[in-house]
């Protein structure tokens, strides 16, 4: 079958992404026979115009659209981002009778609203290596729909129960397209995912309906191996991807010395978890070239650690940050401010927290945005900040109500006076 693929995403943020999840789909699709195409829309001035063009030259038998981004995650001045996707939708429909697929991680979270929202005829929730060359095949001979791995029809629901790729290393190496142009001077960083998966359940993650609960690596041989054919080609830059790159804490260190002794000569970015930090892994890090690190501890205070189900110490944030500043590792934290049970006390211990570990960065999110069957929607619904029919796909945020006005004002004055801290949304 022609296959379409787009992505939708057009948000930066604070890099180009590019289009991980619908290139390793392409390679998925093209290593069953299927002819495709694959269209970035973050690249192109003129989408209508694009789509058009793509759809006009290639005539595919299915359109995939991916969804990346529902809303921005800012509780101040939030952005519902699925319009731009819903304009794409309707521009495929104008030329094109092929059906159309959604995907990606944002419709994973929200299968059937954003299914309904955006008017596509189905979607594929969670991962679609193996989904939708099953939905293909099935389309191509006129088969029945039922049992396809993940599939939700519009009005008809789910048909048949998600999987999990139970083997990274089965799924074929992704085909992503660079953009056409770097005029812009904007840095472009290959994403590299080496696992999937977390069991850690924070109160307000959505991962797990994404990726499931149980992590599933790839083996650092071949994410390597990948990364050194992108850095023969010149690329310099990379993105790991994976929602905590040192669990499990071995795992890391195979890769880190693996890269070291390719000697690669490149730079990458990672999400730590604050849990599973030593010394030797901040020093492999260094060695491998790591350029920055991101320590999501969210909070300063013990007590609310343990209210956003937070598996690591006050003591272990603070080990991970001295190990990575000794080794050189340039590192940002974060904190997540407003949950339940927030106070003012707990907000000033963990601005004085996050001021004693001395990182070179420091962002703080006010708010916390509302996502389906966390612990956070529960709480959320039982004190009435949302109502038992909200589906959450137009974002809602929790903040605790008795200090909402005074966290902003104390947080604002604080950074003020901190020029590595900003705030990121909220």
């Amino acid at each position: 079958m022609r296959v379409l693929l787009l992505s939708s995403n057009t948000e930066k943020i604070t890099m180009i992404p590019l289009p991980l999840g619908l290139g390793l789909l392409a390679a998925a699709a093209r290593r069953e026979g299927h002819l495709v195409e694959l269209v970035d829309l973050m690249a192109e001035e003129d989408n209508r115009q694009t789509i058009i063009e793509a759809i006009s030259s290639f005539r595919p038998d299915v359109i995939g659209v991916s969804v990346r981004n529902i809303d921005d995650q800012n509780m101040a001045r939030p952005r519902f981002l699925l319009e731009r996707v819903k304009r794409v939708v309707e521009d495929c429909r104008s030329i094109s009778t092929a059906p159309i697929v959604l995907g990606g991680a944002g419709y994973s979270i929200f299968p059937e609203s954003a299914l309904e929202y955006l008017g596509a005829d189905m979607g594929i929730q969670g991962e679609g290596e193996e989904a939708f060359p099953i939905l293909l095949d099935r389309l191509q001979r006129g088969a029945s729909l039922r049992g396809t791995p993940g599939l939700y029809l519009r009005g008809c629901g789910l048909q048949g129960r998600r999987k999990f790729v139970k083997s990274l290393d089965d799924i074929p190496s992704p085909d992503i397209p660079l953009p056409r142009s770097s005029a812009s001077g904007e840095e472009i960083w290959m994403p590299v995912q080496t696992s999937r998966g977390c069991p850690m359940n924070c109160s307000y993650c959505s991962t797990s309906a994404i990726e499931g609960h149980a992590i599933r690596k790839r083996s650092s041989h071949a994410a390597v191996e990948e990364m050194a054919r992108h850095a023969e080609a010149g690329i310099r830059r990379f993105h790991f991807v994976d929602n905590v790159f040192n669990l499990p804490l071995s795992h890391a260190k195979d890769l880190c010395k693996r890269i070291i002794d390719r000697d690669l000569n490149i730079s990458w970015r990672c999400i730590l978890y604050p849990g599973r930090i030593d010394d030797e892994l901040a020093d492999l890090m260094a060695e491998a070239g790591c350029a920055e690190a991101s320590l999501g501890f969210e909070s300063g205070c013990k007590r609310m650690l343990r209210a956003l189900n937070k598996k690591f110490s006050l003591q272990a944030v603070r080990r991970a940050s001295a190990a990575l500043r000794r080794s050189g590792v340039w590192h940002m934290g974060f904190l997540l401010l407003g949950g339940p049970g927030e106070t003012r006390e707990s907000v000033e211990e963990s601005l004085a927290f996050a001021d004693s570990l001395d990182m070179n960065a420091l962002k703080i999110t006010i708010g916390i945005r509302i996502y389906p069957f966390t612990a956070l929607a529960k709480i959320a619904r039982e004190e009435g900040v949302i109502s038992a029919a909200d589906d959450l796909l137009f974002p809602k945020f929790y903040c605790a109500e008795k200090i909402k006005d005074w966290l902003r004002e104390t947080v604002e004055s604080w950074v003020a006076d901190r020029p590595k801290c900003i705030i990121e949304a909220g």
